[in-house]
């Protein structure tokens, strides 16, 4: 099987009613999408990504009406942020209805609900009678794709169409925020910086703990890795004792002296943003045959910056 590329949403649609996958474009990440109140559609995502049933999937809706079907309550906080931000990279994590399969969930009562800022995942959503089960599409523990042709190169022998949307404007997965107790908390750094959470709804918590157990998806300790090593500190200090031709780099805005086709400058002007769209770009671009091992560096930790760093260590483990 090699996957077709195209934009036709009556091909991905029919493959979805048929209970098989499709890749679809989102503003975060490419996703591998499956219905995800089909216990068939859902075991297939986790077959074709080689993913731990422990690990549980996020559900795409069109709007905040077909996110309410599928919880028990949605909290005033949720609503604000829902609000504010959907469409966009934010995931609620809810009390599930039994509706919600357990296998979505891996078990556990809370379900992670997001609206996607993609026109395409979008039109496709809104002729969809049943939300869609959609982690990254890539394997399982790799490098997150923000183009089809990432898709394409990793999973294309196993799925049959990859719905194109273009390169994936945001770059980094979406931020996850539950609540319980009166407290907001959130459960894995993206797209949406606390500062602009806090903005909106005050002071959140931040509990991205790395786990064997998690309650929300992207919280395993290792995660978001290329195939060479990931060296993560002061990039000038860590190129002294190796040989430059065959070491990667990915710095923040800094030149280093490494042949140019090692060397990964995220944003030349410091831009936070432009730095996130290109992370993963950069770990596959230097994941190859000649590169011994990736060096990357600490980002400041405010506004996407944290998000950036959490992937960097995740892909250093």
């Amino acid at each position: 099987m090699t996957a077709k590329l195209g934009q036709n949403i009556a091909d991905a649609k029919q493959i979805l009613i048929a209970e098989d996958v499709v890749a679809i474009p989102t503003e975060t990440v490419y996703g591998l999408a499956g219905n995800a109140l089909s216990l068939k559609a859902i075991a297939r995502i986790y077959e074709v990504k080689d993913r731990p049933k422990f690990d549980p999937l996020i559900a795409h809706v069109p709007d905040i009406h077909a996110a309410e079907k599928l919880v028990t309550s949605f909290p005033k906080a949720a609503k604000i942020l829902a609000e504010k931000f959907w469409p966009g990279p934010l995931t609620l994590l809810l009390e599930k209805k039994d509706t919600v399969p357990d296998l979505l969930t891996s078990g556990q009562p809370r379900v992670a609900i997001r609206v996607p800022n993609h026109p395409l995942s979008l039109q496709l959503l809104q002729e969809l009678s049943f939300p869609l089960a959609a982690p990254s599409a890539n394997p399982f523990g790799y490098v997150s794709p923000t183009t089809a042709l990432h898709v394409a190169d990793q999973l294309g022998h196993k799925i049959s169409y990859i719905l194109d949307g273009g390169k994936c404007e945001v770059g980094l997965e979406s931020t996850i925020v539950g609540f319980h107790n009166q407290k907001i908390t959130v459960y894995r750094l993206g797209g949406i910086s606390i500062e602009d959470l806090e903005k909106t709804v005050g002071k959140v918590e931040v509990q991205v703990n790395t786990s064997s157990d998690p309650a929300a998806p992207g919280m395993l300790k290792s995660h978001y890795s290329p195939g060479k090593k990931l060296i993560l500190g002061d990039i000038s200090e860590n190129l002294h004792t190796r040989k430059r031709q065959n070491v990667g780099v990915i710095s923040f805005s800094e030149e280093f002296d490494v042949p140019k086709e090692n060397l990964f400058i995220l944003s030349k002007n410091s831009d936070f943003k432009e730095a996130a769209q290109n992370l993963f770009v950069a770990l596959r671009s230097l994941d190859r045959p000649d590169i011994s091992e990736i060096l990357a560096e600490h980002f400041p930790e405010n506004g996407l910056g944290r998000a950036i760093n959490d992937r960097l260590r995740r892909a250093s483990v």
